[in-house]
């Protein structure tokens, strides 16, 4: 994979040369230091970003080469992101804002929905917005949204970033026993040494990344 930005006349190389393969139902953590790679290289897995050079599959598509429908119908089925931000949107309730990736897609599934919101904790917020919720809780439903859409792969963003760590040791629980009961790949990008220890704990795969190459 290679990214390459551009900021007025200079050329930025955010990802040179990565060459990385995720099975189904593995974990891959990526660490390294701000500006190295990480974030990229998730946008880049989850055709939120295209490659400048190289070739990026996912289930079998390449975002690049792939036509407006297969790229959109691999953004809102195959892949499933959760923004360090969260961007939930704040007119809907929680239960609507995981119910959004399936009713873009001309879906219903109540069933789903409510399942997920109760294996994330959060029954008695359903009907709550995202204003009325705290941070661990908005992350929780950042993860039942990207997970309602049964997602082969599943990416997040510092996920424990914005977290206490009570919090982001809970999060990271959830992504976890979630993965393992879906059978989809995660590959998370972090600063926080809990997840890469986890991983390893796990029989996870650690990927370092420096200066957009992957480092021993």
């Amino acid at each position: 994979m290679r990214r390459v930005y551009r900021r007025g006349p200079e050329r930025v190389c955010a990802l040179d040369g990565v060459s990385l393969a995720v099975g189904a139902g593995e974990l891959v953590v990526l660490v390294g230091p701000s500006g190295c790679g990480k974030s990229t290289a998730l946008n880049l897995m989850a055709g939120v970003d295209l490659a400048d050079g190289g070739r990026v599959l996912v289930a079998g598509i390449d975002p690049a080469r792939a036509s407006e429908g297969e790229l959109l119908e691999l953004r809102r089925r195959r892949v499933g992101v959760v923004f360090q931000a969260f961007h939930l949107l704040p007119n809907l309730t929680l239960f609507e804002n995981i119910a959004l990736p399936l009713a873009l897609a001309g879906r219903r599934d109540p069933e789903r929905v409510r399942e997920l919101i109760e294996r994330v904790g959060l029954t008695h917020r359903a009907r709550h917005y995202p204003a009325e919720l705290s941070g661990g809780e908005e992350q929780r439903t950042a993860i039942a949204r990207a997970l309602v859409q049964r997602p082969a792969l599943l990416v997040a963003d510092e996920p424990t970033g914005n977290l206490d760590s009570a919090t982001g040791a809970a999060i990271l629980a959830l992504l976890e026993e979630l993965r393992r009961e879906q059978g989809a790949a995660l590959v998370i990008a972090t600063h926080d040494e809990r997840i890469a220890l986890h991983a390893a704990e796990h029989g996870g795969r650690i990927v370092g990344l420096r200066d957009g190459r992957i480092v021993p």
